[in-house]
């Protein structure tokens, strides 16, 4: 885009409450802010919860989905607008890998790769995620995660046992 618009992916889940009403409500909610612009949504995808020991079948199922954004704001901005957003929607951080109301990611920001103690961009286990990749490459099919590669040859890479049901 012109001027210091940047195109942003971002990832979106929900395994808490009514889900895609909490997802729905998140992207009214960046649509709502002057400095975002809500590009392309994709379909919503179904995945198990993922914890620090791996998928756990125990806890509630996720509702997924990737936005494509453009926005004027920096990645760091963008990071606490995202966290405000997750706030606003109950989103409470106790401890890592837990169920959540709202989660919204930062996948990638234009081509940039940065790290930061809060930020890595691009995010740094999107190429690992089918939540992610599913959905982005329904929205997208020639979709490309930087420094990775395309999103539906990165889907392809991922082990049968940890992709989502076609």
């Amino acid at each position: 885009m012109i001027g210091s618009w940047k195109i942003v992916v971002l990832a979106i889940g929900s395994n808490l409450g009514d889900r895609k009403l909490i997802l729905e409500s998140a992207v009214d909610q960046l649509s709502y802010d002057r400095k975002i612009r809500v590009l392309e949504q994709s379909p919503l995808v179904e995945s198990v919860a993922i914890t620090e020991e791996g998928p756990d079948d125990s806890k509630p199922k996720y509702l997924n989905g990737v936005v494509k954004i453009a926005t004027k704001y920096s990645p760091k901005k963008l990071l606490k607008t995202t966290a405000m957003i997750e706030k606003l929607h109950g989103r409470e951080r106790i401890k890592r890998w837990e169920s959540r109301k709202l989660d919204i990611d930062i996948v990638s920001y234009e081509d940039k790769i940065f790290s930061s103690k809060n930020l890595t961009l691009p995010h740094p286990r999107a190429h690992e995620r089918d939540f992610v990749l599913v959905p982005w490459s329904l929205m997208d099919k020639d979709a490309y995660l930087p420094g990775r590669g395309k999103v539906s040859d990165l889907l392809e890479l991922l082990p049968q046992d940890l992709r989502l049901a076609k």
